[in-house]
């Protein structure tokens, strides 16, 4: 009698949380005790840093060697020297090189990373802060950034050389160069471009967190207009105003974005992923996947297994 094959071993999938405790000096970090809510990382490739993790602070990812894929949440795109992207807390990403010499390279990655609660603190008393508000709100995303001069490497180099105040300063100079350029994109979901009132923003809040939070339900444009007490036609301009995007279209995106965090996070089959994502039939989930991703639901699984920079098999 044959042996029972042994199951296949299951591919770890998530993400790996960073913390204090393995931010070891030796892979580049400034000690834990020398830093403030401020602290510089610069790393070369390969390296135990380059894989598929997340942590608590906003992280400023700059390249200056190499190019390859970058993997940024959901999104999968590809990164050359001065490429740039500010990373919000808890958001996974990896930067995988292709171009790699056999020896490697020394210095490929400037990074900054930074804690919330300090920012948000310091804005009740110091309203100035505010101007970089909605860049941290954008970076929940991750947020590259083109044509920064010299990829940010300048400002980098003086948040590193300085030290207590003068760190924080060559930071916020850095940090309001950020939030005053306007070519960028957001990377990972889509773009709240928020209402014109409070009550507006709330009634949009509401609306998003539903279509995100039951993706496989049907809401129609219909139906959320009559509860709002709206024609369909006022309802869909105001949708738009306030997201930038028509009903439909934020539904798909909303649909694909749930897809992709599946397709990278289980071994479920593109089949059932299409159907629990509120899609009718495979050829249209595979036809609406291709036009925002630009490939199709098995490529973009293929694409992300690379993520870990490890084999996809």
């Amino acid at each position: 009698m044959a042996t029972p094959a042994k199951p296949a071993a299951q591919r770890k999938r998530q993400p790996e949380l960073e913390g204090d405790f393995n931010r070891n000096p030796e892979l580049g970090y400034e000690p834990t005790a020398e830093v403030g809510f401020i602290r510089c990382l610069d790393h070369g490739f390969p390296t135990p840093l380059a894989r598929w993790h997340c942590h608590d602070e906003y992280e400023l990812h700059m390249i200056i060697a190499t190019s390859g894929k970058a993997f940024v949440g959901d999104w999968i795109g590809p990164f050359e020297p001065g490429h740039m992207v500010l990373c919000g807390p808890n958001l996974p990403h990896n930067w995988i090189s292709l171009d790699l010499p056999e020896e490697g390279v020394q210095k490929r990655d400037l990074v900054i990373q930074f804690q919330h609660a300090p920012i948000e603190n310091a804005c009740h008393q110091m309203p100035e802060l505010a101007e970089i508000v909605p860049l941290l709100e954008r970076s929940r995303h991750g947020v590259e950034f083109f044509g920064f001069p010299n990829g940010g490497q300048d400002h980098w180099h003086k948040v590193k050389a300085a030290k207590g105040m003068r760190r924080l300063a060559a930071f916020l100079d850095f940090m309001t160069d950020l939030a005053r350029w306007t070519d960028y994109r957001l990377l990972s979901s889509v773009q709240m471009k928020g209402a014109e009132s409070d009550a507006e923003f709330d009634q949009i809040n509401d609306i998003v967190n539903r279509i995100t939070e039951n993706v496989a339900q049907s809401i129609t444009a219909a139906d959320v207009a009559a509860e709002l007490g709206m024609s369909e036609s006022r309802f869909s301009r105001f949708f738009r105003r306030a997201t930038g995007n028509t009903y439909t279209d934020f539904v798909n995106q909303v649909r694909i974005n749930r897809a992709c965090q599946l397709l990278m996070s289980t071994d479920r089959y593109v089949t059932d992923i299409c159907y629990e994502c509120g899609f009718n039939n495979v050829a249209n989930f595979n036809r609406r996947f291709r036009e925002l991703k630009g490939v199709t639901p098995t490529e973009f699984r293929k694409q992300s297994e690379s993520r870990f920079g490890g084999s996809s098999s």
